[in-house]
């Protein structure tokens, strides 16, 4: 018996179209929650970020690709802050190889070095403003949960190589999301779920990027969305429809968590 429904936000509880929910999405949710299942967001935004869900309620928040976790009235679950050596890392890499945008994400506040096209164009879809710009040195002031750095795949390898305490997921061709090695969102999941007190055997997951992986892994059902990337759908269980295309509740129907009235 499912007891737990973790969702990401952005392609797949959120069209990067129409930048809200789908009726079918809001419906499939109240539907859950009129059952007694809880409800969860996992998602690479920090919490005050996110915007785009119309006051639907969850139990939890998995936030920053796992790095803090919070249930019920911000009842902190799970934190994990990028080490100090890394940020230094970071500094004097770039200030070595040349400043690429780089956002510093804590739990309450955003800030990047600089802007350029495509941070913009990001931003653009997710239908966000860029964070503030700052001198990315106060992030040694910070506790840092997740970087996010715009730089192509290709540097990906030599830029880890200098984080040693860190680890990339990317779900763009853009950015990477840059947590603290051991974190994810599947730690994110298994946070939440020891605390309630929820069998593994008793989640599903739904999600549409790389970043999305692990989590879809760890669950006892992981769904990708019909818009997932390769890494998503390889990692799942089940692929649905796309999130334009009515997936969540489809997928919840196929799985006999909802029905119709």
């Amino acid at each position: 018996m499912v007891k737990a429904v973790f969702f990401d936000i952005d392609g797949t509880l959120v069209s990067f179209r129409t930048h809200r929910m789908p009726d079918s999405t809001v419906a499939a949710l109240h539907r859950l929650r009129q059952r007694g299942v809880r409800t969860f967001v996992a998602t690479g935004r920090q919490y005050p970020a996110i915007n785009n869900l119309g006051g639907m309620p969850f139990d939890g928040y998995i936030t920053m690709n796992g790095s803090f976790c919070f249930v019920g009235d911000y009842e902190v679950v799970r934190r994990q802050a990028v080490p100090p050596a890394d940020i230094e890392a970071l500094l004097g890499y770039m200030q070595r190889h040349g400043e690429f945008p780089c956002f510093f994400i804590s739990e309450k506040e955003a800030f990047g070095n600089f802007i350029d096209d495509n941070v913009r164009r990001v931003f653009d879809q997710l239908n966000f403003p860029a964070p503030a710009l700052l001198p990315a040195e106060l992030a040694r002031e910070r506790d840092i949960y997740q970087l996010i750095a715009f730089y192509d795949p290709s540097e990906e390898e030599r830029l880890m190589a200098v984080l040693p305490h860190c680890e990339a997921t990317r779900w763009s061709p853009y950015f990477s999301d840059i947590v603290p090695r051991g974190s994810g969102k599947d730690k994110g999941v298994q946070a939440v779920i020891r605390h309630l007190g929820i069998g593994r055997e008793e989640t599903m997951a739904f999600g549409d990027g790389g970043n999305d992986a692990s989590m879809l892994r760890y669950v006892h059902t992981g769904v990708a969305m019909g818009n997932a990337d390769d890494a998503a759908k390889q990692a799942a269980d089940y692929v649905t429809a796309s999130v334009d295309e009515d997936g969540v509740w489809k997928a919840l129907k196929h799985f006999q968590l909802i029905i119709d009235n």
